[in-house]
Formats: C-alpha cells, sequence, structure tokens
C-alpha cells in the first residue's frame, strides 16, 4: 500500500510550501490537486517522480466523486491531507454575485469537508489533517465577511472533527495565520499601498502548521502576533473588534 499526501490549492503560496516541505517525508507519492495543469506540471519537474498529478476543480461536485473514484481504484494510504484551496475578496456583501457566493463556500466549506470524509476511510492512526483556516475565522470582519465566516466554519469543524477522531488516532489542525505575503493579497487598493499588520511568510506558517500537526494540537498560530490577536478577540467585546477592523480599513 503506497505512502501518501495529498495537497489541494498545491500550486501558489502556502501550497507550493506545503509541498516543498511534505516532499521530504517518507512517502511514495505526493498529489497535487488544482485547476492549473501548467503550474502542477511545474511542481512535477522540480520535485520528479514523486509528484503525481490531480487536476481538479474542487467547486464542481464531479470532480469531488471523481477523486473518490482515484481513492478507490489506487487504495492507498493517506498519511497527510492539507487541505489549503480557497478563495477570497475584500468588498461588500452585496457586491458579491451569486455564483461567486457559490463558488466561495463551496471551495472554502464544501471541499475541504467532502475530502475529508472522502480520505478517512484510507487513514490509519497517526494519519494527519490541516485545514487552512484564517485568523479572520475568530471574529466577524466586515467586507471580508464572506471568507471570514468559511474560515470559521473551517476552524470550527476541524476543532470538532479533531476530537471525533481522536480516538482513531487522526489529527486534524486548524491552521490559522495572519496575513501570509502570497499573490492572495491586493498590495494595493484605490491606488493606496496596503498596510498588513503583522503579514508573515508562507515558509514560517508551513513549518508551525507541520510541527503542530506532529504535536497532536487542533489549531496552529504561527506568530506572536496572531497569539496576541486570538487573545484580543476572547476578552474584548466583538462590536468593539468589528470597531477596530474597520477603522484600520477606512483609508482603503
Amino acid at each position: 500500500m503506497k505512502r501518501i499526501a495529498i495537497v489541494t490549492g498545491a500550486s501558489g503560496g502556502i501550497g507550493q510550501e506545503f509541498v516543498r516541505e511534505l516532499a521530504k517525508e517518507a512517502l511514495d507519492e505526493l498529489w497535487v490537486v488544482g485547476r492549473n495543469e501548467k503550474r502542477l506540471l511545474a511542481l512535477k519537474e522540480e520535485y520528479g517522480e514523486v509528484v503525481t498529478l490531480v487536476c481538479r476543480d474542487l467547486t464542481r461536485s464531479a470532480d469531488l466523486l471523481s477523486f473518490a473514484d482515484l481513492l478507490e481504484e489506487q487504495k492507498p494510504s493517506v498519511l497527510w491531507l492539507v487541505n489549503n484551496a480557497g478563495m477570497a475578496r475584500m468588498a461588500p456583501s452585496t457586491e458579491f454575485s451569486f455564483s461567486e457566493l457559490e463558488q466561495t463556500i463551496d471551495l472554502n466549506c464544501k471541499a475541504p469537508s467532502a475530502l475529508i470524509n472522502l480520505c478517512i476511510p484510507f487513514m490509519e492512526k497517526g494519519a494527519k489533517i490541516l485545514n487552512i483556516s484564517s485568523a479572520s475565522a475568530f471574529q466577524p470582519v466586515p467586507y471580508l465577511n464572506l471568507y471570514a465566516a468559511t474560515k470559521a466554519f473551517e476552524r470550527s469543524y476541524s476543532r470538532a472533527l479533531h476530537a471525533e477522531l481522536k480516538p482513531c488516532g487522526i489529527t486534524v489542525t486548524a491552521v490559522c495565520p495572519g496575513w501570509v505575503d502570497t499573490g492572495m493579497l491586493s498590495k494595493e487598493i484605490n491606488g493606496k499601498k496596503v498596510r498588513f499588520p503583522g503579514i508573515t511568510t508562507p515558509e514560517r506558517v508551513v513549518k508551525k502548521a507541520l510541527k503542530d500537526a506532529k504535536r497532536g494540537r487542533d489549531m496552529s498560530i504561527c506568530s506572536l502576533y496572531v497569539k496576541c490577536q486570538h487573545l484580543n478577540v476572547k476578552l474584548l467585546p466583538q462590536k468593539l473588534t468589528m470597531k477596530i477592523w474597520l477603522h484600520g480599513i477606512k483609508n482603503y
């Protein structure tokens, strides 16, 4: 039985870092999942035969079901499942089209939940699931409302599932970084350079996440800045945290 890791959203930012780090593990195959075949091929060229390309659009139920067929056909031992694929846009909620609402919820919520259920039958004691949530999961976030709400779902789902799967020896870790320096961030809005307090690198996030997963933790927070943020939202009323956030973004 081949030992594999699965990384979704593998072709950019945090996903690429997970591929880089997991390529160092004792694995037979590293399944990289994404829509952009060219970018996935670049990973295969860099890391060689250990990388297996799985081109899927995880917002489509048909592609999720075909992933189930692939698992049934290969019958691997899934040691790592990293649900990293996601989408976000900062805008008033009324600007989102029905299609954008649907795709965001499908990719950020439905896809990781479905992939976890598909993979659990192929996991044994010691297997690890990492769901890439966000520090925005700690509180309501106006103008990042949809994304933050989906990440709150991921965080809550992960921590509860961790408790459910503990008797099986399978750990689930919600990874909750703050701002991460990837192509996903808009560096300029309305001609103004955007400040990202506490911004960190994908490498730092991933290394801390893998370390926390190996320690059996249900949540991973990689920086002192985000740890302080997590504490603040526990102590302050949510209405006040939203006012502070709105004050910080008023110039954009």
